[in-house]
């Protein structure tokens, strides 16, 4: 990744009861490919008191999605959708011009024991024709994804496409993620296997890069495809993911993502206005930030 690169650490956030690390945005580097925006959750332990309970909120012009390492989560949304999120599978929801959901602990896990969490929750920015799709909500069981072993690597295609596989995730641009894990100190050839910018977050271990070595808890991006060999050492867990990048500038305010600003000013009003569609039986509401 040369001088062409960038590491990124990352950086914590709290979101009540939890503390969230966030990659992207960042201000050197807003996108990764289509990828806008990429919350690292946990590890963290889920337990009376400390509950995960985000109410209603909206998104447009994007999708978004989830991805578990351990724990579950409870997702509703305002087309009906009612599912149970585990680790493994992916929740995939494209907001298009408007959706609203939940993100819960599930009824079972409130049980006064304590349980983990850990996982991703990724935003993908629409392509410039389709933000303005109608929205639609997707779920993929952990078995129903491309996974296979090679060179002392555990691969499992997410999303997109790489590797001359391809995932069954309906995405709406060229894109890839991968979920990696060493079993031994080896080499990670990405040149030819997937298009576009390239980003690496090491979730766990570390990886040696032209010449660097770069721990846990932060991300490198390339912007070429023809990137160096990445060393990665044993008993280390990786996220791949990147794509071709869209030549028009995406704007981003709260849970808003668009190609114009005109209608994220729009969304905001609608959000204010109560507007938006709403998860069924469902009356938590949370206001749109100053």
């Amino acid at each position: 990744m040369s001088n062409k690169g960038l590491i990124i650490e990352q950086r914590s956030r709290d979101i009540g009861d939890f503390l969230v690390g966030r990659y992207l945005p960042f201000r050197k580097k807003r996108m990764v490919g289509p990828f806008i925006f990429i919350d690292h959750m946990g590890p963290s332990s889920i337990q009376p008191g400390s509950y995960l309970d985000v109410g209603q909120h909206p998104h447009i012009g994007l999708s978004t999605l989830t991805y578990l390492f351990e724990g579950q989560i409870h997702h509703k949304d305002s087309l009906g959708s009612d599912q149970i999120i585990t680790p493994g599978s992916v929740n995939w929801m494209t907001a298009g011009k408007g959706v609203t959901h939940t993100e819960r602990t599930p009824a079972q896990l409130r049980d006064g024991k304590t349980y983990p969490l850990h996982g991703f929750q990724i935003w993908i920015a629409l392509p410039n024709h389709l933000e303005n799709m109608e929205p639609e909500f997707h779920h993929f069981d952990k078995d129903e994804l491309p996974n296979w072993e090679e060179n002392g690597l555990q691969f499992r295609l997410v999303a997109g496409e790489g590797y001359h596989q391809k995932s069954p995730v309906p995405v709406h641009s060229n894109l890839f993620m991968l979920e990696i894990k060493s079993v031994q100190d080896t080499l990670l050839e990405i040149q030819d296997q997937v298009k576009g910018e390239i980003g690496i977050c090491i979730i766990k271990g570390s990886i040696n890069a032209c010449g660097q070595r770069i721990s846990e808890g932060n991300m490198i991006v390339s912007k070429t495809e023809d990137t160096c060999k990445v060393e990665v050492s044993n008993h280390t867990h990786l996220l791949l993911f990147g794509g071709e990048p869209f030549q028009e500038k995406r704007h981003i305010f709260w849970n808003f993502v668009s190609s114009s600003p005109q209608t994220i000013a729009q969304a905001k009003t609608d959000w204010k206005n109560k507007k938006f569609p709403k998860v069924p039986v469902d009356d938590s509401y949370i206001n749109l930030p100053e």
